[in-house]
């Protein structure tokens, strides 16, 4: 079982659609080819179609439990990154105000000697920020990765289970009328955290 791109499947069969007819047409000056015989013993496959947002994944309250469970770890990991980043925020917030107030005032030595000063936390302002922002990114995707997988997995024997054969993620693929009937995305939520607690373990850096 795949999940599909509605609009990828429909720009498909628009182009074989379009080669068909135009097979069929005869050429200027040419006789029309002999119609083919019809093959009855083609099988036309079953097929059972169903839609799915992935975005309600992750719901704090009504998504998947890991998923707040996940988020919360990470939270908690780069707090101390996050506060000193705030901190320095402060104080170049501060530093900033203290040579706007002074400059007409203050000895031009010491104003210089702050613009430096300011000048500096920028930089290391930035090069923290960068560094902590890169490491939030690969330690998210470290822990979201077995996540994913096991969804992936649910997924498929959630359907075929249930005789589903072709999935649509309605988050990222427009859809223009669907019937709510054919929306699983609560009861697959409910199903995956039935079977996978919130409580799991996350591997550590």
């Amino acid at each position: 079982m795949k999940i599909v791109r509605l609009l990828a499947a429909v720009a498909l069969l628009t182009t074989v659609a379009a080669l068909s007819v135009s097979a069929q047409q005869p050429k200027p000056g040419g006789t029309a080819p002999a119609a083919a015989a019809p093959q009855s013993n083609v099988a036309v496959p079953d097929s059972k179609m169903a839609l799915i947002y992935s975005e309600a994944f992750a719901d704090p309250k009504q998504g998947i439990a890991r998923f707040a469970t996940l988020i919360n770890t990470l939270n908690r990991e780069f707090q101390p990154r996050q506060t000193e980043l705030q901190n320095m925020q402060t104080k170049i917030n501060q530093l900033s105000k203290e040579i706007d107030d002074t400059q007409s005032v203050a000895d031009p030595k010491t104003i210089q000697s702050k613009r430096d000063q300011l000048e500096q936390l920028n930089t290391e302002f930035k090069r923290k920020g960068e560094d902590a922002q890169a490491a939030y990114n690969r330690r998210r995707t470290e822990i979201f990765t077995p996540l994913q997988e096991d969804i992936g997995k649910a997924l498929e024997a959630y359907a075929k289970a249930r005789g589903i054969t072709v999935i649509v993620d309605a988050s990222q693929v427009p859809v223009v009328y669907a019937s709510d009937s054919i929306d699983i995305t609560k009861s697959f939520i409910a199903d995956f955290n039935s079977k996978n607690p919130a409580t799991a373990s996350v591997t550590q850096p």
